[in-house]
């Protein structure tokens, strides 16, 4: 955690948000994903007092996000943002650090379903259960299989959702073996 802010620059955020962004549209079916980003710092910032980031790298690189037609707003502060339950408003939120998301991501889930843990930007789907390997209950007799079933779902989901993403947006005209241009009758 004390490096992260060492390493944190516009390219990765805009980098992290355009895949993020991505992923909403074609592994979740969200036409226009609205994604919130979270400051690196209490109070984002307190517009200086307690750290420069949000003004020099987070808001500039929301700017660049916006210019590029991603609707991700911010920065908001971490606490605030969950605190209030205005993180309901967005598809998506993108944390600066692990636990900055992964904390209040894990206390919300902890649901009868249960959470679901997804990497985003990967060719090929990956789920687990917010639970991770939770080695410490194997052979307890303990475990609830609820977000592991959940994460089953969500990989069979995603699956579904990439394919059709994929088949609508596919050249609708397609060059048979001889160079020439015809209509794709997957697409008609």
């Amino acid at each position: 955690v004390k490096d992260v802010a060492s390493i944190l620059n516009e390219e990765i955020i805009i980098r992290k948000a355009t895949i993020l962004y991505e992923s909403l549209r074609r592994d979740f079916g969200i036409d226009k994903p609205k994604i919130g980003v979270l400051a690196l710092n209490p109070h984002a910032g307190d517009n200086g007092l307690i750290g420069k980031e949000e003004q020099e790298i987070i808001i500039p690189a929301l700017n660049k996000l916006k210019d590029k037609g991603i609707l991700a707003m911010g920065p908001y502060p971490a606490d605030g943002l969950f605190g209030s339950g205005k993180y309901m408003h967005f598809d998506a939120i993108l944390a600066m650090y692990h636990d900055q998301g992964l904390a209040p991501f894990k206390l919300i889930s902890n649901s009868e379903d249960g959470g679901v843990n997804f990497t985003a930007g990967l060719k090929m789907v990956r789920t687990s259960p917010d639970h991770g390997t939770a080695y410490d209950i194997v052979g307890k007799k303990v475990a609830k299989t609820d977000s592991l079933i959940q994460s089953i779902f969500l990989a069979v989901d995603v699956v579904h959702n990439r394919l059709a993403f994929d088949q609508r947006h596919e050249n609708p005209v397609k060059k048979n073996a001889r160079g020439k241009q015809e209509r794709n009758p997957k697409i008609v």
